[in-house]
């Protein structure tokens, strides 16, 4: 079978991956004059496979004003003329409620675990996969004893969910947590305690992209990419996607699959689908590490900042923000400035931070969190879509169960939660 894939950031690429050692002829077309090279190029290098609970829930009320006011808030709105930008606003706050928050961390769980499977599976077949990749484990701090305990019945909530032998959670207090990453010492008296999650990963979103594809363009000598090729639109036959129009003509298979990120909305937009989906801009600094022994080892968040960090190698890697605010990719500076404060306020002398390299990159959100997964209304069209920060993450397992999907297999994970219901005019899996 010949599949055609619509974008080629990690999404697109690991399912090509997958499609390709399933023996389908593979095509991937992306706009860009390589892969990976707009939200997968420096995020924060997390692999979160357990800390998935959403951005969306019942906390988010109380911060709404200090968001909405503070110029160096974790999550800014900056109010566009778009109807879209709105709308997926209010979705959004409909989503910040217990329950849907509940359901949607009990989704992502079984998501982020089928990939973690699948991450070290991959590692084993691939062994010359070079992503400086750690196997680093994962400590989120709190400032503030109310977020702290939130956390603590969070980690019983997810308790419950789990079916795994490797997975466990542990809350720590403040000297816990520096005893976990000595290189934290600098915020003893601001953090009040952590969730340390062992089983975490972390690796170097970028440069596992290009590995894989490499071994994609390897499986096949039909296998191709077409880069530098702008998506026009879907055209359409009697409920059957036909081809797809590009800048390099019109290309036609006998499956599409869309994964073109924050554009995935723009392209399905004409067959009357409604994918909620908005970017969420965010940012990261990339500094070469000066001192290796005042550098984290365990993959850091900074639960009140909104920030990440993670050791790549000889880099450290800090990302965070999400600014709702369309579709532009220019780095602002002040929010750039905001992370290197807070890098230096963390970590002040693991790094060289007079040799950052910025960057800023849009995140394809669903209101809830959910990703959306599995067929279209539309014969022959598939979607992977709308991951928000947890791309990485999910990347793998998403990608396999496509690969199955696309092959008349029964999917490697289940994708109940994530599906999209009916026909054209739908809003999709982010509804709770």
């Amino acid at each position: 079978m010949h599949v055609i894939v619509l974008g080629a950031g990690v999404v697109g690429i690991t399912s090509a991956y997958y499609l390709a050692r399933d023996g389908h002829q593979v095509t991937l077309v992306d706009r860009n004059p390589g892969a990976a090279l707009e939200a997968s190029y420096a995020n924060g290098g997390q692999l979160s496979y357990s800390y998935v609970a959403p951005l969306a829930d019942p906390g988010v009320w109380p911060k709404l004003v200090p968001w909405l006011l503070s110029p160096t808030s974790p999550v800014r709105f900056r109010p566009q003329l778009d109807p879209r930008q709105w709308r997926w606003c209010l979705q959004f706050l409909a989503a910040c409620r217990g329950r849907c928050s509940a359901e949607t961390t009990r989704h992502l769980l079984r998501l982020g675990h089928a990939s973690r499977r699948l991450m070290h599976e991959l590692l084993i077949r691939e062994p010359g996969l070079d992503c400086a990749y750690a196997h680093s484990g994962k400590l989120v701090v709190y400032r503030d004893a109310a977020a702290l305990e939130n956390a603590r019945r969070q980690v019983e909530f997810q308790q419950g969910l789990v079916a795994d032998s490797d997975y466990r959670q542990e809350v720590l207090d403040s000297a816990a947590c520096i005893n976990r990453e000595p290189a934290l010492d600098g915020l003893r008296r601001k953090i009040v305690g952590g969730v340390h999650t062992p089983s975490e990963d972390s690796a170097d979103c970028y440069r596992f992209s290009i590995g894989l594809l490499a071994r994609m363009r390897a499986a096949a000598p039909e296998n191709r990419c077409l880069f530098d090729t702008s998506i026009q639109g879907l055209r359409v036959r009697q409920g059957e996607i036909v081809g797809v129009e590009t800048s390099a003509g019109l290309l036609q298979a006998d499956a599409y699959l869309l994964a073109s990120g924050c554009d995935s909305a723009r392209l399905a937009r004409p067959l009357g689908l409604a994918l909620p989906i908005y970017p969420l801009k965010g940012y990261s600094l990339t500094a070469p590490i000066s001192d290796p022994n005042a550098a984290p080892t365990l993959s850091v968040t900074d639960f009140q900042r909104k920030i990440v960090y993670a050791r790549l190698d000889g880099q450290l890697r800090v990302a965070g923000i999400a600014d709702i605010g369309g579709y532009s990719r220019a780095i602002a500076p002040q929010r750039l400035a905001t992370l290197l404060a807070e890098a230096r306020a963390a970590f002040p002398a693991a790094a060289n931070y007079e040799q950052i390299e910025g960057w800023a990159g849009l995140r394809p959100a669903t209101p809830s969190g959910r990703p959306i997964l599995g067929h279209s209304p539309y014969r022959k069209l598939w979607l992977n879509v709308g991951h928000g920060a947890l791309g990485f993450t999910l990347s793998l397992a998403s990608g396999r169960a496509l690969a199955d999907l696309i092959g008349g297999q029964s999917p490697f994970v289940a994708l109940d939660g994530f599906t999209l219901p009916g026909g054209p005019g739908k809003a999709g899996a982010s509804a709770c």
